[in-house]
């Protein structure tokens, strides 16, 4: 890959035209800025620059161990770095109430399924979110909030569920609810950890149908998609963060950053990468 394409190769990672690093424009909902994470001596992610910036659609990809989880975690304020600033939504973490900034974020992930009783219904299951709760008699709700849950169940392609028992749902259509259940905080951004691991086809297409509608609006918050696959990113997508080792190969607008010679580099195998009608396909060569 050249020097003109990557022009910046400082440890951070490659930087394109829009890259971290005195980008102008809206102020971030979201940035790291030297952000290191070592646990039991070793540095499994870092040292690392990024901005998610309003109206962004990013995608984070990489291998298995590449620091993907670790990356969210932090971001989403669950784990704190090592070294280095992490600011969301203009505050920066160490200088605020972390509880409070965090119910900001709409965090989708497998360990908040796991949570949610069986028994309860799609409607509950995302109403109880403005309270980050997850027992509708924990708290007192009205016809408001049932109002807003529903409009988040619709926007995530989910409005017939609204009755149904979460136990009772695919896992396709688990997957919708709890992006509505992100919806309805009325977040700063959304962060979508792996949610079309376990998918099968039809769940998967299903999915990707409801985020690239997403993508497309404007009224949606910044969305941050983690996955192993470049077959999973929606159409409308805007940016991209390849990730190994811990490190940041290369961030950008996604048609400079998804190239062959990237993700080959980004999975350490020979790989030949296309495009069509917005979605993307990998094979080895």
């Amino acid at each position: 890959m050249s020097s003109d394409m990557f022009p910046d190769r400082s440890p951070a990672g490659r930087g394109l035209s829009d890259g971290p690093a005195g980008a102008a424009g809206p102020r971030p909902v979201l940035a790291l800025r030297g952000v290191e994470r070592v646990m039991d001596g070793t540095r499994v992610l870092g040292p690392i620059d990024w901005e998610v910036r309003p109206g962004q659609r990013w995608v984070v990809l990489g291998p298995n161990g590449s620091g993907k989880t670790t990356l969210i975690r932090i971001a989403s304020l669950w784990l704190p770095p090592s070294q280095g600033e992490v600011e969301v939504l203009g505050r920066r973490r160490g200088r605020t109430d972390v509880r409070r900034l965090r119910a900001r974020i709409g965090l989708t992930s497998g360990a908040v399924a796991d949570m949610l009783r069986p028994d309860l219904t799609a409607l509950d299951a995302v109403m109880t979110a403005a309270n980050a709760a997850l027992e509708p008699w924990w708290h007192h709700y009205d016809d408001t909030d049932r109002a807003r849950a529903r409009a988040a169940l619709g926007r995530a392609g989910a409005g017939g569920l609204a009755g149904r028992r979460f136990g009772t749902l695919s896992s396709g259509e688990r997957q919708r609810v709890l992006l509505a259940r992100a919806l309805a905080i009325d977040p700063g951004a959304v962060i979508l950890d792996e949610p079309m691991a376990g998918l099968d086809l039809g769940g998967r297409e299903e999915l990707i149908a409801a985020l690239a509608s997403l993508a497309a609006d404007p009224a949606t918050p910044p969305i941050v998609l983690i996955t192993h696959h470049v077959e999973e990113i929606p159409d409308g997508f805007t940016h991209g963060l390849l990730l190994r080792d811990g490190r940041a190969l290369v961030q950008g607008r996604i048609g400079a950053v998804l190239t062959g010679a990237a993700l080959s580099e980004c999975f350490g195998a020979p790989l030949s990468l296309e495009r069509h009608r917005g979605r993307w396909t990998a094979r080895a060569v």
